[in-house]
């Protein structure tokens, strides 16, 4: 029997002046998009969604104390899911009837904790105080697996169906990293979704990460000591060599002799300050993210190879440029041997895992912070291209914002996107950036907040992905 036998009456008054707002904003956008999630639930099978009806039943999640972050009078239910991903449903006092299913960013390579989602909810209340229920797995497997992670993503769904109630609307929302298993979740149980919502999300596939494996070479070049001359080398692309014990300290410490990054600009030598700005100014990222960078390139990309049985990324032919004199760079690091070729059949299994084809048939709302340096906002037009190849173009709406934020662009900036999305699901018309941006002024008028806090930019043209990091 469902945790919650009927969703209490009411509704918040900020998301009944909200949803007023979008529906009044609405009525004068141009052209209608999707008109709801029918066309996807009335789709034939996947697959994927054949298998899942294999799965075996889930057992009912415990009612626990709520962690930070829920308004008062939520409720929160935590279990691990028959695959033995940990999770995290919260359900407000006052229930629009709306599931939000959360894929969150990374990822991790530990073991997946109820700390994770803690997190998570901490930072995304903001769902849950708009009226909405929020469900999100924790994700079974530590490290770089998108598809068993979407796989976890459709567990906690069926989960919250199950067991708690049955929505009136369901949406997908990718949050960074979570939004390539969001993709990969949309793509593999179509039938589960009624619109997705994408914030600061990987959407180009990866593609996204060609860049973590030139920022090795590039810092090898200047620095030479990732691997230093006096241990074992090996191809760059690997992240780091079988059997490697190094910790992020340590790759903190070695780029710090080389980087200084740890001290202000000032107290750095003159040869410190000068291959920071090299690296910074070829790999197109500010100089404060490098060794976040290198991080991943380093470990995460170590874990991707494991994974995969070799290198799915390489730098063979790619011409760098941004610096005093490209030719030269690009000379000198075919000459100590910084090129590398990734791996036919590790590439093809890494696109097999991670990868979407835009193949989304509900409608589709992303916001992304233009200065975003960790997940490239150019990515976004990758995210177009592909809808629109797979015909499903006016069913995308993207907004971007004045913001070098990733993980969290402000309070102002999600619920007019939430309203946004579930108005076009829920009356078939299209927002458009401009509504959105309007919306979020007139919501922060009502709550008295400050307008500026609306940092919208409804005429932003985003580059193409190829712009920022070179095409291979």
């Amino acid at each position: 029997m469902p945790l919650l036998s009927r969703r209490p009456a009411g509704t918040p008054r900020l998301l009944l002046l909200s949803a007023a707002l979008t529906l009044a904003l609405a009525a004068g956008c141009a052209g209608p998009g999707p008109q709801s999630a029918a066309p996807a639930a009335q789709a034939p099978e996947t697959a994927a969604e054949k298998a899942a009806a294999a799965w075996p039943a889930e057992a009912a999640p415990a009612a626990v104390t709520c962690p930070e972050g829920p308004p008062p009078g939520a409720r929160c239910l935590r279990g691990k899911d028959s695959a033995g991903a940990p999770y995290l449903i919260v359900v407000p006092a006052r229930w629009s009837g709306n599931l939000l299913v959360h894929a969150h960013g990374g990822p991790f390579l530990g073991a997946p904790t109820d700390a994770r989602a803690n997190e998570d909810i901490k930072r995304w209340s903001v769902i849950v105080r708009e009226g909405h229920a929020y469900a999100a797995s924790v994700f079974r497997q530590g490290g770089f697996a998108v598809t068993t992670a979407a796989e976890d993503t459709e567990r906690v769904r069926r989960i919250f169906v199950a067991h708690v109630d049955k929505p009136r609307r369901t949406f997908l929302h990718g949050q960074s990293w979570g939004g390539m298993v969001a993709a990969r979740a949309a793509e593999l149980y179509p039938r589960s979704w009624e619109g997705i919502l994408f914030t600061s999300a990987v959407v180009a596939g990866p593609a996204t990460y060609d860049f973590r494996v030139d920022i090795r070479a590039v810092y090898q070049h200047l620095c030479k000591n990732h691997p230093r001359a006096d241990e074992p080398q090996y191809p760059l692309a690997l992240g780091l060599p079988a059997g490697s014990t190094m910790t992020n300290a340590q790759l903190a410490a070695r780029v710090n002799e080389c980087l200084a990054l740890n001290k202000p600009a000032a107290e750095r030598t003159p040869e410190q300050r000068a291959r920071a700005k090299l690296i910074a100014d070829i790999i197109r990222v500010p100089e404060n993210s490098i060794l976040s960078h290198l991080n991943w390139g380093t470990f995460t990309l170590a874990d991707v190879t494991r994974r995969h049985g070799g290198a799915p990324i390489g730098n063979t032919g790619v011409r760098y440029t941004g610096s005093p004199n490209d030719a030269a760079l690009n000379a000198d690091l075919d000459r100590a041997g910084l090129r590398f070729a990734a791996d036919p059949a590790a590439r093809a299994r890494f696109v097999a895992d991670v990868d979407h084809q835009g193949r989304f048939a509900v409608p589709v709302v992303t916001t992304h912070g233009i200065h975003d340096s960790t997940v490239f906002v150019e990515g976004s037009d990758t995210l177009r291209q592909r809808m629109v190849a797979a015909g499903n173009g006016q069913g995308l709406v993207q907004t971007f914002v004045e913001s070098s934020e990733h993980s969290y662009l402000g309070e102002a900036i999600y619920p007019p996107l939430l309203q946004a999305l579930i108005t076009w699901v829920d009356t078939g018309r299209k927002p458009t950036p401009v509504t959105i941006a309007e919306q979020c002024r007139s919501l922060q008028a009502a709550g008295g907040g400050a307008a500026a806090d609306c940092r919208f930019l409804p005429d932003y043209a985003v580059k193409t992905l190829a712009s920022r990091i070179p095409a291979r």
